[in-house]
């Protein structure tokens, strides 16, 4: 992670995540964003290979920031920096495309470790976050079971998505058009009713495509 964007309101918080961040990733270059209308401009004049965006933005809403991120840089990872943990905030964030979601309320030293993890293909959760989402999966999850509704190439496609790799490495991984990749991952989300490459990590874990990493806390 060479280019990262810190979008936070308050001058105070944006500095100490940038200092979380240049320790996670040492050597980085920082970009700072005050409000929403400054994140949007920062992402179409500059490429950033990690977005730390906040949710609630003085003019607006940090997930008009992530959704922009997303249609302009689709490879960038863009992880939500907040203190709102509310299931509806979760739920939002996580449907606009964010790879993660931390909370400010966290020891600085374990935001580190969640943000090297990414490097990893790790999504970067605060654990009470990840433990409610993974309930919400096992109690509400979909009908049908996802290993009896993906197809064996469907799954192969999940478990190398699950690991961290972009469609290109998986297309190469398995000798395959990009494009065909991108098409097994459209189906894959519908099948499982998700929206982002974090749930997918989850469902590939859950299904025992990939071992989930233990939490160093």
């Amino acid at each position: 992670m060479k280019e990262i964007l810190i979008v936070e309101d308050i001058a105070e918080t944006r500095r100490w995540l940038g200092e979380i961040a240049s320790t996670a990733f040492p050597g980085s270059t920082i970009s700072e964003a005050r409000n929403m209308r400054a994140g949007i401009s920062a992402v179409a004049s500059k490429d950033f290979d990690l977005a730390m965006i906040d949710l609630g933005l003085p003019d607006g809403s940090g997930l008009d920031v992530l959704r922009n991120l997303r249609l302009v840089q689709p490879k960038a990872a863009c992880i939500i920096t907040t203190v709102m943990g509310e299931d509806s905030h979760i739920v939002a964030a996580l449907s606009a495309g964010a790879d993660g979601y931390l909370l400010k309320e966290q020891p600085e030293e374990l935001l580190v470790q969640q943000l090297r993890q990414l490097a990893q293909g790790i999504p970067a959760l605060t654990p009470s976050i990840a433990r409610r989402i993974m309930d919400h999966f096992r109690y509400t999850g979909p009908a049908a079971d996802p290993e009896d509704e993906l197809s064996s190439r469907e799954k192969e496609v999940l478990a190398l998505i699950g690991r961290g790799l972009r469609n290109i490495e998986v297309a190469e991984d398995l000798d395959i058009a990009e494009g065909t990749v991108a098409s097994h991952i459209k189906t894959i989300y519908r099948k499982l009713g998700i929206s982002s490459r974090a749930e997918a990590a989850w469902h590939a874990a859950r299904m025992g495509l990939v071992t989930p990493q233990k939490s160093g806390r």
